[in-house]
């Protein structure tokens, strides 16, 4: 049966006679594999129509229909662990594994994750969102296998961007030592390093993963064991001639037998190959060449814009933009990095492999010798920046806030402490909407906070980002502006803006009784609440080093200090006033609003703070009810000790 593509008239709606009949990878099995192209085209179209609703996570997905038929056709999924990467490529799997009439919810509260996630399937193994895990954790899974005497194959499927990471080339390494039964599937979907794909390179594939290959290759071992000149001859011969038509030196020397590259769109040689593969011993390692958005025009040709998407037409591929208050504030940075730039000769940009989704894209073009971007090697990227600064230039790292948690020695050792001028542009601060947990900047300003020599700013609004941009930039010191995803509530940007005083705050509305000391994103909603409070608000601005002066007055004025961020409570911005009252001798009540001490599941970021009470009723419901907990006499009698002598740590 022919393959059709999404570029066909009709495929998107045709019925799906055999897809409709798949709720478990147990039903794919049961079809003959000339059914299996029909599969594929039916698949396609499916997840097309899907995400043209939902959004989410496209041309990737669209690249590994073949690949995760074939995986879950050969092996005998769950029972055969299959680990993913990442996690964009894995819709279709989704699909496959009894979510496909939940799709219409992906990524929206009650519906699937937009990633791997190991409580809502039996099929998702590990649980991922960040990339370049999927060998450590296979590995730890074979050895599990192993010790426990199991008899199963684990299969981790990475892409060539996330292979390029320390950590996937650590698990390597240490894979290739051990007697393990384990298949590394190279998605290599940016033809980075393939050669030419064809009938030849098909064959060798099928050639070298075949019984008589694998037969010849262990049983030389054996046979030439005693003959350890005439065994060595023999295997530099092996790897001369295998070396001539493939890339596989690298992978050989690290201890895979590595098999490929093949056509991850020909069905036929995926399943053959794979089967072969399966009855390999030992490590292996097989290259499948894949093109992100294959079957689908629109993503075909622009397969960076069809990465991650909003809702779409499914039939012109013409993407829905929301409605916006303004710019976001990934495009205000961009912007200001651009005019910075043309400003100061010494900036540099760098990113881990987020050049669009951190707002480079401009400025790479306008400034390409002046822009760095490493891959997803955040370690890298820090330390890059570290080695730049010492020699006179001014980094500016762009960089989301879960990104960054990888790179925290990094950002301690190699940056703050030695005190070097580096920039931060922290993007998705706080809560990330339909990503869910694992892209959530849940935690930055709680391991932030404590790195000594560290400013750390939060803007509430558009003019604000700008203008703290421009105030740590010109720190002569490391710096972090921390931002929300999406847009502010709209104010006008005044690019000509003055650079803030360090480690000052503002009222911005005062009442009585009760002070909202907000932090950033939270500034908002915090005065929305303080109409119904008649609250004074703070917004504070720096999160280090705080404005104790300011803090101070406002304990001395009110019975109830209320601190409100988007970041965990624990050890995070309220953590620090509390800590400076503390450190006063100031009994002061105070109540800390911020995320719980769980991780918040995918849901739309409005649905998500009013969650985790972060909205304007949650605030005003969780102030009255602590304003019912101060005894009339409690409020009339605040107790202020004398602050003490020492200084205060912030």
């Amino acid at each position: 049966m022919p393959h059709r593509t999404l570029s066909d008239p009709g495929v998107v709606s045709h019925r799906r006679q055999l897809l409709d009949a798949i709720d478990s990878p147990v039903d794919l099995r049961a079809l003959s594999q000339s059914q299996l192209p029909e599969v594929a085209s039916e698949l396609r179209g499916f997840l097309v129509e899907c995400v043209s609703r939902t959004g989410g996570h496209l041309a990737a997905g669209l690249g590994v229909v073949e690949l995760t038929i074939g995986l879950h056709y050969v092996f005998d999924t769950p029972r055969d662990r299959l680990v993913w990467d990442v996690g964009h490529q894995a819709y279709p799997h989704k699909i496959l594994t009894g979510r496909r009439e939940q799709m219409s919810c992906l990524r929206q509260k009650g519906g699937p994750s937009g990633f791997p996630k190991r409580s809502e399937s039996a099929y998702d193994t590990f649980g991922v969102g960040h990339s370049s895990t999927s060998i450590s954790a296979a590995l730890g899974m074979a050895l599990a296998a192993k010790q426990r005497g199991e008899r199963r194959t684990v299969v981790a499927v990475i892409g060539d961007g996330a292979l390029g990471a320390g950590m996937a080339f650590e698990a390597l390494n240490h894979a290739g030592s051990m007697d393990i039964d384990l298949v590394v599937i190279l998605n290599d979907n940016e033809m980075s390093i393939s050669p030419p794909v064809g009938a030849i390179s098909n064959h060798l594939a099928r050639l070298l993963s075949g019984k008589l290959y694998t037969s010849v290759r262990e049983g030389s071992k054996t046979a030439l064991a005693g003959l350890p000149h005439l065994r060595h001859l023999v295997g530099r011969w092996e790897e001369h001639m295998k070396g001539m038509v493939m890339p596989s030196t690298l992978f050989e020397e690290l201890g895979f037998n590595y098999i490929g590259p093949i056509d991850g769109h020909d069905l036929d040689s995926v399943i053959k190959t794979l089967r072969n593969v399966k009855g390999m011993p030992g490590q292996r390692l097989l290259h499948v060449v894949t093109h992100k958005g294959h079957g689908y025009e629109p993503a075909e040709g622009q397969p960076t814009t069809y990465h991650g998407v909003t809702p779409f037409d499914r039939r012109t591929g013409e993407l829905r933009k929301g409605k916006s208050n303004g710019p976001s504030y990934t495009q205000i940075f961009g912007d200001w990095l651009c005019d910075a730039a043309e400003q100061d000769p010494r900036l540099v940009g760098i990113t881990p492999a987020m050049c669009e989704g951190s707002g480079l894209t401009a400025f790479a073009k306008r400034f390409p010798d002046r822009f760095f971007d490493v891959g997803i090697a955040e370690q890298h990227a820090v330390t890059l920046a570290a080695g730049m600064a010492c020699e006179g230039l001014k980094p500016v790292v762009a960089i989301y806030s879960s990104f960054l948690q990888r790179a925290y020695d990094q950002f301690i050792h190699d940056v703050c402490l030695q005190d070097l001028d580096v920039t931060f542009a922290v993007d998705r601060g706080g809560l990330v909407g339909p990503d869910g947990a694992t892209h959530a900047g849940s935690f930055d300003l709680s391991f932030c906070r404590p790195i000594p020599k560290l400013i750390i700013l939060a803007p509430s609004n558009e003019n604000e980002c700008r203008r703290m941009l421009r105030t740590a930039y010109e720190y002569e010191g490391p710096a972090m502006v921390r931002y929300p995803r999406g847009c502010g509530p709209g104010v006008v940007i005044d690019p000509d803006a003055p650079v803030f005083p360090i480690g000052r705050g503002e009222v911005i509305r005062r009442g009585r009784r009760v002070a909202l000391l907000a932090f950033g994103s939270m500034v908002t909603p915090a005065l929305e609440a303080a109409v119904s409070l008649d609250a004074t608000v703070a917004n504070m601005r720096f999160v280090k080093p705080l404005d104790e002066s300011l803090i101070l007055e406002l304990a001395q004025g009110h019975d109830l200090l209320v601190t409100i961020e988007e970041n965990a409570i624990a050890g995070g911005a309220g953590s620090a006033v509390s800590e400076s009252l503390s450190a006063r001798g100031l009994a002061v009540r105070c109540l800390h609003l911020g995320l719980p001490d769980r991780y918040i599941e995918h849901a739309e970021h409005a649905e998500q703070l009013a969650i985790c009470g972060l909205d304007a009723a949650g605030i005003v419901a969780s102030v009255g009810v602590e304003l019912d907990r101060l005894a009339p006499d409690d409020a009339a009698q605040a107790v202020f000790a004398q602050p003490r002598q020492q200084g205060v740590g912030a």
